[in-house]
């Protein structure tokens, strides 16, 4: 008798850091190449063969804004919401034990920045929108039938590309990696 299909609801609140960012837009600060918290959620359709979907949602407030005495960005944020592919290790084989994936996807991406001293909002207050590409991996494992942990790294980077106005080459509007730890509930 064949084994009967099934899949699982996985929803995962997360928590972390983004890292090794660059961008084509004007950042005083240097910012996007510091460690930021980013933190979202997850939630998806997955299978227990090798392939599942879900949507992905993630919120840095002060992307570009470091530390720093100069003070030049007042205020900063990025976030991403896209819808991504999932290809994992089936069921058959992980058992309940860590199940590692690959995951990858389009979506968007808003990236705002508003300098301190307002004195040229034209040419420093940006705002961007941009269609943005994710490719990562991780695990996830279950400790009960319905909670979990899930470990996640992604890099993403916006499609549109333009001219970094510092050094003068082109590139992507923004790049960024990003690596999270979230619970999961698997329904």
């Amino acid at each position: 008798m064949p084994a009967t299909a099934h899949a699982d609801w996985i929803i995962s609140p997360f928590l972390g850091a983004t890292f090794a960012g660059t961008t084509a837009l004007l950042d005083l600060d240097q910012g996007a190449g510091s460690t930021q918290v980013v933190f979202g959620g997850s939630a998806g359709w997955w299978t227990a063969g090798v392939l599942g979907v879900e949507g992905d949602f993630g919120y840095v407030p002060r992307f570009f804004k470091r530390d720093s005495p100069t003070g030049l960005v007042a205020d900063s944020n990025v976030a991403t919401l896209g819808l991504d592919v999932v290809v994992t290790t089936p069921v058959s084989i992980t058992r309940e034990s860590l199940r590692p994936y690959l995951v990858g996807g389009l979506g968007w991406m808003h990236a705002s920045i508003d300098e301190s001293l307002n004195l040229f909002p034209e040419l420093f207050g940006r705002a961007s929108n941009s269609v943005s590409l994710n490719l990562g991996g991780g695990a996830i494992g279950f400790f009960t039938p319905r909670t979990g942990v899930r470990f996640d790294l992604r890099q993403f980077r916006s499609l549109e590309r333009d001219e970094n106005p510092f050094t003068g080459e082109r590139g992507p509007l923004l790049s960024f990696w990003r690596v999270t730890v979230g619970v999961v509930i698997r329904r």
